[in-house]
């Protein structure tokens, strides 16, 4: 499959949005609101959930599936407000030793004026630099679109999981044409040149898990991923908390190390 047809599948009206997720992989989901300094951004759902019988914290972008959701949740692009939520709930889920569970499907943070008047880069920033060092295990799954750093500030974890249609990218396909060509209509091979699918990532050692979408149905894939997230987090709870950092820091510290 060519690179611009994931980005076309991850893009696709009807695919599954976080709150599918939510609601067919964890048990009694309870949201939590507000970043505690301006608002609450419906582009980043957080909350708690159970899994198996374990509690775990469960944070993610939603895009909406019909177009008033969508615009009810700022088309999967969150303010600054949603990236302070996220990390907020994710420090209460490290005082509580509670694991963390990202979904990304976001075609980037929201660039507008007001983003940037209330501090979108230090937004990302401080989540990037705050995830590294959260001592509870962290999985984050790019369930669609992985757009730059407004994907990366949920997706610092032990470990990075790719649906095999999703995308995960410096910058949007459409963008890097536009720079490196001069012309957006080159999406084709800025996909092909960016590198952005799972087989790619996976291959560059920046995921760890492709999750197979051919010949499944939604409902199989919540099963997959229900069941392996039930195992990592398995093997995450006999680690101890240096042996967890240890591991989140070699997983970044192994990308793009090139042995001869």
């Amino acid at each position: 499959m060519k690179a611009y047809e994931s980005v076309l599948k991850a893009r696709a009206m009807g695919r599954p949005t976080f709150k599918d997720y939510i609601n067919n992989i964890f048990d009694g989901f309870l949201e939590l609101h507000g970043d505690r300094l301006y608002g609450d951004d419906r582009a980043v759902i957080c909350g708690l959930a159970k899994l198996c019988g374990t509690c775990v914290t469960v944070i993610g972008t939603e895009k909406g599936g019909s177009t008033k959701e969508k615009i009810a949740h700022n088309f999967g692009s969150p303010y600054p407000e949603g990236y302070r939520k996220a990390l907020r709930i994710m420090k209460q889920a490290e005082k509580f030793s509670r694991p963390i569970i990202c979904f990304v499907d976001t075609a980037g943070a929201y660039c507008g004026i007001g983003a940037e008047e209330r501090g979108q880069g230090s937004a990302i920033a401080a989540n990037l630099m705050e995830m590294m060092t959260l001592r509870t295990p962290i999985i984050s799954i790019v369930i669609g679109e992985g757009g730059s750093g407004g994907a990366l500030a949920l997706a610092v974890a032990n470990e990075v999981w790719m649906l095999e249609n999703a995308y995960y990218s410096v910058i949007s396909p459409e963008g890097a044409a536009s720079i490196i060509w001069k012309d957006s209509r080159q999406v084709e091979a800025a996909c092909e040149a960016l590198k952005l699918t799972s087989a790619a990532l996976k291959e560059f050692g920046v995921i760890e898990e492709i999750i197979s979408e051919t010949d499944s149905t939604p409902d199989a894939i919540y099963k997959q991923i229900k069941e392996m997230l039930i195992e990592r987090l398995a093997l995450y709870s006999n680690m101890s908390e240096k042996e967890l950092l240890e591991a989140r820091y070699e997983k970044f510290r192994r990308i793009g190390r090139i042995e001869e």
